[in-house]
């Protein structure tokens, strides 16, 4: 299938493999670099599924879709990222809530490392010895993160927000979960997770589309893949009700630093109604707190928030919620005067349709920066938005979506409080 976009005249070239997985292209003549990831849909959410041959129930130690990650460079005849260093090549991965993504950035050998990027990803080699060396330096990870003030700022609102979903957990896990994970652990997340019907390949730079599909196509024929169905994932049931209004926390911070989160129940939202929150959502926020609001303006020059302070929103099909956050010298006094900012927030269409031309533009601005482009591409694929359709969505928000999508969403019942204080000051 190809697409092209008559405004921003990008086009984007897709084909489904009879393995199932999808590969997607856009090609960009006279750009320098390539830019590739190849992804799962697999992330930290998925401890609890159900093996789709058999319909077995799976338990798995929370932190193992990260572990995995880590394992998948480890090669017998050594680590993969000397392979692509030799070809002047940068490879990296991460791992978040809903997926697992691996990718490299190069200006030249876009052929072989497309190859190695393939190769490596499909050829797991986990062994007891090699786990267990893992453990201690994913321990010492968690623990790095576990003195990182803005990690804790976040994993405690998470804790406070939700009562049983695992978007509560980091993402690494624990300490104790990880040293709970085997090498057979491991191969069973990986045949259920990484195979081709639940993965996709994005490719962004100046290649011919159908080369790469070609080249993706031929590696793939070579492993002998049969389709494999959705793969169903075992979730709590969650409340709408917040599990506690506030967790706080002492580290060495110079300043307070403060999260308000609004919990937003979903219901297995996907596709275009997911965008249209998210999208909705987002615009809400910038109007009502972002950097050129009444609102924004009021708190800075009080003192109560400096320029990182920031509201974002976040919305996949089983959670959403909203974080407003940053450093503040007085939370209490910030808190007080954002609530009664947003009572009496005021929406007009003069802001929103400039907040909209804000949003086309940093759209538009994707496409100048590959790795941002094929973050957007991942996040929209797994969500099941289509990237040409995000500005069709944006001109269709009204003013009394916005609206009513405030009054739906920010809500005291639904708000939980995270704060991290200096050690030694006064409560």
């Amino acid at each position: 299938m190809r697409e092209t976009d008559a405004l921003i005249q990008e086009t984007l070239v897709t084909e489904e493999l009879p393995s199932g997985l999808r590969v997607s292209v856009i090609p960009r003549p006279g750009q320098r670099r390539t830019y590739a990831t190849f992804a799962t849909y697999y992330g930290s959410i998925d401890s609890h599924f159900r093996l789709p041959d058999s319909g077995h129930t799976v338990d798995v130690p929370d932190g193992i879709a990260h572990f995995l990650e880590h394992k998948l460079f480890e090669k017998p005849d050594g680590d993969v990222m000397s392979d692509f260093s030799r070809l002047g090549a940068s490879t990296n991965a991460y791992t978040e809530y809903l997926t697992t993504t691996y990718l490299f950035s190069t200006t030249q050998h876009q052929d072989q490392c497309l190859q190695i990027l393939l190769d490596f990803v499909q050829e797991p080699y986990f062994t007891a010895e090699n786990v267990e060396k893992e453990k201690g330096i994913i321990e010492q990870e968690i623990r790095m993160y576990l003195d990182m003030p803005g990690d804790r700022l976040h994993s405690n609102l998470m804790r406070a927000l939700y009562v049983g979903h695992p978007v509560r957990l980091d993402i690494a896990g624990s300490v104790d979960t990880i040293r709970q994970i085997t090498p057979e652990e491991l191969y069973q997340c990986y045949r259920t997770f990484y195979h081709p019907s639940n993965m996709w390949v994005f490719v962004d730079g100046d290649v011919d589309p159908d080369r790469v599909i070609a080249a993706v196509s031929d590696n793939q024929a070579r492993r002998d893949y049969k389709r494999q169905p959705p793969i169903p994932r075992i979730l709590p049931e969650e409340p709408a009700a917040i599990n506690q209004e506030r967790i706080a926390q002492r580290m060495p911070v110079a300043l307070p630093m403060l999260a308000i989160g609004y919990k937003d129940p979903v219901a297995d939202l996907r596709g275009p109604a997911l965008a249209r929150r998210e999208l909705v959502t987002d615009l809400m926020w910038s109007l009502a707190i972002g950097r050129s609001s009444p609102l924004f303006f009021e708190l800075y020059e009080a003192g109560l928030i400096n320029d990182r302070f920031g509201a974002q929103y976040e919305a996949a099909p089983t959670y959403a919620y909203s974080v407003l956050s940053g450093e503040t010298r007085d939370p209490d006094a910030l808190l007080e005067r954002i609530e009664r900012g947003l009572h009496n927030v005021h929406f007009d269409e003069e802001a929103l349709e400039r907040h909209k031309r804000r949003n086309r533009g940093q759209y538009l601005a994707l496409f100048n920066n590959p790795g941002q482009l094929a973050y957007a591409y991942n996040s929209f694929h797994v969500r099941r938005l289509e990237l040409f359709h995000y500005l069709d969505e944006l001109d269709g928000i009204t003013l009394d979506a916005i609206e009513e999508r405030f009054h739906q969403h920010v809500r005291a019942d639904r708000r939980a409080l995270s704060l991290i204080e200096p050690e030694g000051a006064e409560r």
